[in-house]
């Protein structure tokens, strides 16, 4: 038996406990080196500052890799330590929380939140994705929008995006979402690099070189190295997904036993769905939701073909999931059929839908939803039911109710905690990013992130006042609610960015990125090539441990100083180490966008290694041959 399975064979507590001990030997080792008398170079060189810098550092590789808590946890521990322990001051510690290139990150997320919350986004995922027939015009369809749209947004959001896109896309096309899910993250990585603002790390490794030389790279001084690398990427993925990419379910199947909604969906009179067919309106194929009938004036089409062309004011009853009746909702053109949506207090944009199961001391068990008078008794809208796997049949608002139904509700945000300890109901709970769509503010959202691009890319404002600018207009402008915009921050990411360049403060003042970079330099001789090769491994191979961020804010210091050393530009290297922590796909824990799709395709650890370390010898040859071409020594 492997170390690694002995260690994830034992639990979580057990597992924490042992990364505890080695984490308390890592600083007891790196403490007592310091502090006996040393006859090597290296050790009479350093203080126990930065023997205890490079411990923690160690152990926080270690805790991140082999353990199940969380990176923002263990970098933020690791920072702790070099904290209490006097290795860095409070203005030190705290100084990557003030890091433009992470403050960047934090309101680009807002950014994509009013995109999401307008539906631009989904808008163009459904028009540019299409039907395609094969897995590979598939691969096609997928990858290219992704590399444009992450040229632009930070790279997560855009993947967190389209996950859910992709899943319900590969279930229409009978496609597995392992042969998807890896080039939708490998994808976004290729775009993250053809701009400043397309992944994280680029923003975190041009803020380091903002602080240490007062100016940073031009929106597109990346795109040199990083377009002939994605489309060499891309190719290598067209050609191999065949034989590479494992044909594996997801986790969660599609065969799994889901509730059964029904929901009855009005066409607007003015809707772009008008005069089309059930198949040109996209619902055709919707995942887990069948169109079960369509009520067009006094009659009643039950047997719904696709070439059915829509009418306004038809009223589309639908049997389905909750995860497609969100989609049904995000629909332009499409509204719940009850006008009593309208009738509710407060405005539309302040609900969400709420998933309600009926009790037996319910005192509307036995009447129709309509004789209920379910809105002026609890200020909520029943948009769909569900009963146990049976079929409902009617108009919503003539279903009997009974105990046990499940409804689901939209109401405004304080109908939770008025009914959570109700009588009435069994069970409330909310259903997350189920707010109404502002299709009529997509026009802005656009807008507004054109004119951030424009304003970035022209060098008018630096990337943190056009993501500002932009992030404060989508709120202004009500692209997004306050708390949409807070809740989409992913605060973890943001932790773990400035506890990591905490590390490389420690790292630097201490003196240990020096030293370490004058082993290096011992180590690659003194030809600039070999050393930006040198400086390109260590970086891909400590991002596939650790996080990319984190990678790239610990080997900054050792890169600088190799450059000042070696009397050459130190351009080369910076733009070696945001490639090198942007692509990362050998691991699934290297990358935030590898983690997030391992789920969803049912991916192994084997199988990002055996399709992305191929991809990572080639990003590696090839930006060492580029960046001193376009970037001379």
């Amino acid at each position: 038996m492997s170390v690694r399975s002995w260690f994830f064979g034992r639990s979580t507590r057990q597992q924490n406990l042992i990364f505890g001990s080695l984490l308390g030997l890592a600083l007891a080792i790196g403490i007592a080196i310091a502090l006996q008398p040393q006859e090597s170079a290296i050790a009479s060189a350093l203080s126990w500052q930065a023997w205890l810098a490079i411990a923690v550092t160690i152990a926080a590789f270690l805790g991140n890799a082999f353990t199940t808590l969380p990176a923002d946890i263990v970098f933020l521990g690791a920072a702790a330590i070099l904290f209490l322990s006097g290795v860095l001051d409070e203005k030190a510690a705290l100084s990557g929380f003030s890091n433009s290139g992470m403050i960047t990150v934090g309101v680009l997320y807002i950014v994509v939140a009013g995109l999401q919350q307008t539906g631009a986004l989904q808008w163009v995922s459904q028009q540019v994705l299409g039907m395609p027939k094969t897995p590979s015009r598939a691969l096609v369809r997928l990858m290219l929008p992704v590399m444009g749209a992450s040229a632009f947004l930070n790279n997560t959001p855009v993947v967190a995006m389209f996950i859910p896109v992709v899943n319900d896309w590969c279930r229409k096309l009978r496609f597995s979402p392992s042969k998807l899910m890896i080039p939708l993250s490998y994808a976004a990585i290729f775009g993250g690099l053809f701009s400043l603002i397309g992944t994280s790390t680029n923003l975190v490794v041009n803020g380091l070189l903002v602080d240490a030389e007062g100016s940073g790279l031009k929106f597109f001084d990346i795109a040199g190295v990083g377009l002939p690398c994605g489309i060499a990427g891309f190719l290598f993925l067209f050609f191999t997904q065949k034989w590479l990419l494992p044909n594996r379910q997801a986790a969660i199947s599609g065969t799994d036993e889901l509730r059964q909604y029904t929901v009855d969906m009005a066409v607007m009179p003015e809707s772009p769905l008008v005069g089309k067919t059930v198949e040109q309106a996209g619902l055709r194929h919707l995942p887990n939701l069948y169109l079960a009938a369509i009520d067009r004036d006094a009659q009643t089409i039950s047997a719904v073909g696709p070439q059915t062309r829509l009418q306004g004011n038809d009223h589309l009853r639908f049997v389905g999931v909750v995860d497609s009746i969100l989609d049904l909702q995000r629909i332009k053109g499409l509204q719940p059929a009850t006008d009593e949506v309208f009738k509710l207090e407060g405005a539309r944009k302040e609900r969400s839908l709420i998933e309600a199961v009926v009790s037996n001391t319910c005192p509307i068990v036995g009447q129709t939803i309509r004789e209920s008078q379910f809105r002026t008794r609890y200020n909520a809208v029943v948009v769909a039911a569900a009963r146990n796997g049976d079929r409902l049949t009617g108009k919503i608002g003539d279903i009997r109710i009974q105990p046990g139904d499940t409804l689901l509700l939209e109401a405004a945000a304080d109908f939770i905690g008025k009914r959570r300890i109700s009588r009435d109901f069994y069970l409330v709970s909310s259903i997350p990013n189920s707010e109404p769509i502002r299709h009529e503010r997509s026009r802005i959202a656009f807008i507004l992130t054109l004119i951030m691009v424009v304003a970035a890319a022209f060098g008018w404002l630096t990337m943190l006042q056009a993501a500002v600018l932009a992030a404060v207009g989508m709120i202004a402008f009500g692209c997004c609610s306050p708390n949409q915009a807070l809740r989409s921050i992913d605060w973890p990411v943001l932790m773990v960015i400035a506890a990591a360049l905490a590390l490389g403060q420690a790292l630097d003042s201490t003196g240990a990125a020096e030293e370490i970079a004058n082993k290096v330099i011992a180590l690659a001789g003194n030809n600039p090539l070999w050393v930006l090769a040198a400086i390109y491994a260590v970086t891909t191979v400590l991002t596939e441990i650790i996080t990319n961020n984190a990678a790239a804010a610990l080997v900054f210091p050792i890169a600088l100083s190799l450059a000042n050393q070696l009397g050459v530009s130190s351009l080369p290297f910076v733009i070696a180490i945001m490639v090198a922590a942007a692509a990362s796909f050998a691991t699934p824990i290297g990358y935030q966008t590898n983690l997030m799709v391992c789920g969803p395709g049912g991916y192994k650890f084997s199988d990002f290694m055996r399709i992305g370390i191929p991809l990572n010898i080639l990003y590696g040859v090839m930006t060492v041959a580029i960046a001193p071409f376009l970037y001379p020594f």
